[in-house]
């Protein structure tokens, strides 16, 4: 069987990573879904530039196509509204999953957020849920939804409040332990190794990881 894999948001924090990972891996093609070209080269990736507003103009890129891995995010500060923060975070990844589902991929794989729930106060976990809700009705064989707590990495771009706390979580990891494990502050490269590693396992079913689950099941 032909493995091939389709990241969006490759250019991002667990995005790069995954991506790095899979060319590494035992895949036979990843394509990734970019608005411009980024710099790197392997004989296993294609880069495909895309309109996100106009997502379906694309779906033959989804043909073929065995695994999905949604890493699209973005923050309401950097998306510049809360109406283009839903565009990035739930209505792009929905409508990845309607075309996957129209190409019968296998398995979708995403990256929520610690706290999502469509009943949430908060907006932005209130569309996190929204997003794993959609993801969830449109029915694949394996869904899979990671929920890492902050994310460590370098960022392209600078985010003082998350560098911050970047900071405190890490003088703090040793006293993460019992019902504190799950704030414990994650790498994003720990993210990517965990959805790899779930895709290759070929499981069926809605299944939700969390934070300190990621950290067990992203080490190797």
């Amino acid at each position: 069987m032909t493995r091939i894999a389709l990241v969006l948001g490759a250019t991002g924090l667990v995005g790069s990573a995954l991506t790095r990972d899979l060319l590494g891996g035992n895949w036979d093609e990843v394509r990734v879904l970019v608005r411009r070209p980024f710099a790197l080269e392997h004989p296993k990736l294609r880069q495909i530039q895309v309109d996100w507003d106009r997502l379906e103009q694309y779906s033959e890129q989804f043909a073929g196509v065995y695994a999905v891995f949604c890493c699209l995010g973005t923050t309401i500060k950097q998306a510049g509204s809360q109406e283009q923060f839903e565009r990035v975070d739930l209505e792009y990844p929905l409508a990845a999953a309607a075309l996957a589902k129209e190409h019968n991929v296998k398995q979708f794989l995403a990256v929520s957020s610690m706290g999502a729930s469509a009943k949430s106060r908060t907006f932005y976990s209130r569309t996190k849920g929204r997003t794993e809700e959609g993801l969830i009705a449109a029915g694949f064989h394996g869904l899979h939804l990671f929920r890492p707590s902050l994310l460590l990495g370098d960022r392209a771009e600078f985010r003082l409040g998350e560098r911050t706390a970047a900071v405190v979580m890490k003088a703090l990891d040793f006293a993460m332990v019992g019902k504190a494990a799950k704030f414990r502050a994650i790498p994003a490269a720990t993210v990517a190794r965990a959805m790899m590693n779930i895709a290759l396992a070929d499981t069926g079913g809605v299944h939700i990881y969390t934070n300190e689950v990621i950290h067990v099941i992203g080490k190797h």
